[in-house]
């Protein structure tokens, strides 16, 4: 007993500092998870910004005070602050959960400009968040002791450098992945002010981006060929070069040039990707494309009865299925329809039975459509090949391409094989 001020009370310990923890192997994975989820959306927050301004600064707080966490938690590493970067990256996964699986921000979904790239980039944030609070909670609640040996210490970091490595490579490709929709300027919804790149649709409130290269200024309404980039429905994007036109392996700068050389315009366009949007999403996007090129055909200078569609890839397998799956238009555009005039698919499945496909391609048919074999015929041109088609081109193989070329031809469907895709579309449309 003590007496404090005259009046005895119970004895009152000195404060101590903090306990300290070791930057070890497990602090610091954690301490990298949590910052590339947080990293993640900020690298998408300017193309969040142009959408709608409260939900991306809703993104942004959350995201500063997850770095904020992370360099404190790596600074000054002690059990409160790894208990407080714990709380933030579950703050941050709270957030996704609500936004994502629950669809509780009904606005519109604000992680999409995050998944132009990958449409699974905002799973991927939310990953390295739940990496970040086990490791961060398993730190705190270690019980102190003496300082290890110097082998136990390099065991410790020789069997979670892989991990650590994995954590970083996978926040710096989410991180590049969503910023990629950051670059560049904002989509105009205008076509006729002449600049581009044009907003041509907008499903669910997020605006849909077409650039439109053109053969010359002035002159008369030219044909347009409407390009669809490949990448297996989950990745890739309309630009040139970049992250999203290395994981489409696309072909649109040659085939642009030598397609405008010959008089056409093209128009390429990003189209929702799955997971984050589920079939058939793509394929109304690229039906709304063909709609707007009609709706505003005199702005951009192209001739609304000679659009042809091209497509490698997956991006074949959706011009293929501009050219046989035709059905109700809707949304957008209203008076317009989806119908074109020739369909050139390089390197495009046409169909997507599981059966014979290896791990990796069945991965990516399951992220893009789902389980249901239903939804799986309904995704295939192979499906829908009968009588009423454009010309088609179908180069480069494809799974089941020669199946579908020759139900098209049996249907009375004019085909070309072979990869002359400009010499084709020059005989079809122009």
């Amino acid at each position: 007993m003590t007496v404090v001020g005259g009046q005895r009370g119970a004895y009152r310990p000195p404060p101590t500092a903090p306990t300290a923890l070791r930057r070890g192997p497990v602090l610091v994975t954690a301490v990298f998870a949590a910052l590339g989820g947080a990293v993640i959306p900020a690298a998408a927050l300017p193309a969040l910004w142009r959408v709608w301004q409260l939900y991306a600064m809703l993104f942004g707080a959350v995201a500063a005070v997850g770095i904020a966490a992370a360099v404190a938690v790596l600074g000054w590493p002690t059990r409160k602050t790894a208990h407080f970067g714990a709380l933030a990256a579950s703050g941050a996964l709270v957030l996704w959960v609500v936004s994502r699986p629950l669809g509780l921000l009904t606005r519109f979904d604000p992680w999409q400009p995050a998944d132009t790239v990958a449409g699974f980039t905002d799973w991927v944030a939310a990953g390295l968040q739940v990496i970040a609070i086990f490791g961060l909670l398993v730190v705190a609640r270690r019980r102190a002791h003496p300082w290890p040996s110097a082998a136990r210490r390099a065991t410790a970091w020789i069997v979670l450098f892989p991990v650590l490595v994995a954590v970083l490579a996978t926040g710096v490709a989410g991180a590049v992945a969503a910023g990629d929709s950051s670059t560049g300027p904002a989509a105009s919804p205008l076509p006729d002010t002449g600049l581009g790149p044009y907003e041509y649709c907008r499903p669910g409130g997020i605006p849909l981006a077409m650039d439109v290269y053109r053969p010359r200024t002035g002159g008369p309404p030219v044909p347009v060929v409407l390009f669809l980039h490949g990448g297996g429905l989950v990745l890739g994007n309309r630009k040139p070069a970049g992250p999203g036109a290395l994981l489409a392996g696309s072909r649109l700068g040659p085939l642009r040039d030598e397609l405008t050389a010959r008089g056409f315009a093209v128009a390429v366009i990003d189209f929702r990707l799955a997971p984050a949007a589920p079939w058939p999403a793509p394929l109304a996007d690229a039906r709304c494309a063909v709609r707007f090129l009609k709706a505003n055909a005199a702005a951009l200078a192209v001739d609304p009865a000679r659009i042809a569609v091209a497509g490698t890839g997956t991006g074949g397998t959706l011009a293929s299925l501009l050219g046989v799956a035709r059905g109700q238009d809707s949304g957008q555009y209203p008076g317009q329809d989806s119908t074109v005039r020739a369909v050139a698919a390089l390197s495009a499945p046409a169909d997507f039975d599981l059966a014979g496909l290896d791990p990796l391609t069945r991965a990516s048919v399951l992220m893009a459509l789902g389980r249901s074999p239903t939804t799986w015929r309904e995704a295939s041109p192979l499906t829908h090949a009968g009588p009423g088609a454009p010309p088609f081109l179908l180069g480069d193989g494809g799974r089941k391409s020669g199946e579908f070329a020759a139900r098209l031809r049996a249907a009375g469907v004019p085909v070309t094989e072979g990869p002359a895709v400009a010499d084709f579309f020059a005989t079809a449309v122009g």
